[in-house]
């Protein structure tokens, strides 16, 4: 069977689907049936059907991989080129905004290889060679990478010292909560968007302080503290050094044992209070993550459960209401600690006992 351009294949993805061809060839043969076949290779029916008839016409040799119907029209080496050229962005070849689109890439193909493309053609050479059209990420153009990866060593490293003392890893952010409800995708007919009623006047906010606590041997915690934005407050608007204060030693109470703390570079962490009371306190040590690093913080992951789940398209009627909702989905975490140890996954680290 040969695949048109490559069908969008590698060479081992193309192995792969000849195996499976030439085993429902031998269930062919035993008399199987096309519905348990493709239930048993996870493939289509009209799949399985096709090949049989193939398989009628010419036997198992006729199901045997022959490759692309034509060679792609650049070589390995030339493709690789092609990545390096798109590596160094869109910004680097003459456009403003940062999206690599297929016309940007025929564009690059023939100033770069003097060969003309068509677009579907593109899709197809950037398909087979493992490419996707995917929504990007954000990232703060102040961001330094560099001590963003000396960061990640530093958390990893000092989870291993964690552990070596028996002292809990604990990582701490904070998030604002407003009576306009995130987005989320949902079935509607077509040409009739669902709208979702929302309190237009409404400003009233609920901060979130939370901890995600990890030891090696023990099931993963979440702490969390919630302040709603009724009137001023110290000041305030947000937690203070004294909410802070007071969450770290109810954690310690309830954890039982030492906390090496990890957090951003807010500056209310950084206050000469609340750094004259870690002082005084031997069970509790305090590093701070790199600038512009959220994704080394599983506790924003735990932010994003929460948005996407608990609290998208959700009409609040009263601040009670918001909170409630809240509450219910970060106790609904706090029994399910394997979407706490997702969400340390998520960062790329690591906790293990020396």
């Amino acid at each position: 069977m040969r695949y048109p351009q490559g069908g969008g294949l590698t060479a081992e993805r193309q192995q792969f689907r000849e195996g499976l061809r030439l085993e429902a060839a031998e269930r062919f043969a035993r008399g199987e049936a096309s519905s348990v076949i493709a239930k048993d290779l996870r493939v289509s029916v009209r799949s399985v059907q096709r090949w049989r008839r193939t398989w009628d016409e010419g036997g198992p040799r006729a199901l045997w991989s022959q490759g692309p119907a034509s060679l792609s029209r650049l070589s390995e080496k030339q493709f690789a080129q092609l990545e390096a050229e798109l590596a160094k962005g869109p910004a680097a070849h003459g456009w403003e905004d940062q999206r690599w689109t297929l016309a940007r890439v025929k564009t690059v193909i023939g100033r770069r290889f003097h060969l003309t493309y068509t677009i579907q053609g593109v899709r197809k050479l950037l398909v087979r060679n493992g490419w996707s059209c995917q929504v990007s990420a954000r990232r703060a153009m102040e961001r330094d990478d560099e001590a963003v990866r000396v960061g990640q060593g530093g958390v990893a490293l000092r989870g291993r010292l964690a552990a070596a003392r028996g002292a809990w890893l604990v990582f701490e952010d904070e998030a604002g909560f407003s009576m306009t409800p995130p987005h989320a995708k949902t079935w509607s007919q077509r040409g009739r968007t669902l709208v979702v009623r929302v309190r237009g006047r409404s400003r009233r906010r609920v901060s979130i302080a939370a901890l995600t606590c990890c030891k090696p041997g023990h099931r993963s915690r979440l702490i969390y503290r919630p302040r709603r934005d009724d009137g001023p407050r110290d000041g305030r608007k947000s937690f203070s050094w004294r909410d802070y204060r007071d969450l770290l030693i109810a954690a310690h109470q309830q954890l039982g044992g030492p906390i090496v703390l990890v957090r951003d570079n807010l500056n209310v962490h950084k206050a000469a209070d609340l750094g004259e009371f870690a002082a005084s306190r031997d069970w509790l040590t305090i590093y701070y993550l790199p600038p512009y690093a959220p994704g080394l913080n599983p506790v924003e992951g735990i932010w994003s459960l929460l948005r996407r789940g608990w609290l998208s398209n959700v009409a609040f009627h009263t601040p009670e209401h918001l909170v409630q909702r809240i509450r219910r989905g970060l106790q609904h975490i706090q029994y399910r600690s394997d979407l706490m140890d997702g969400c340390l996954a998520e960062t790329g680290l690591t906790i293990r006992p020396r």
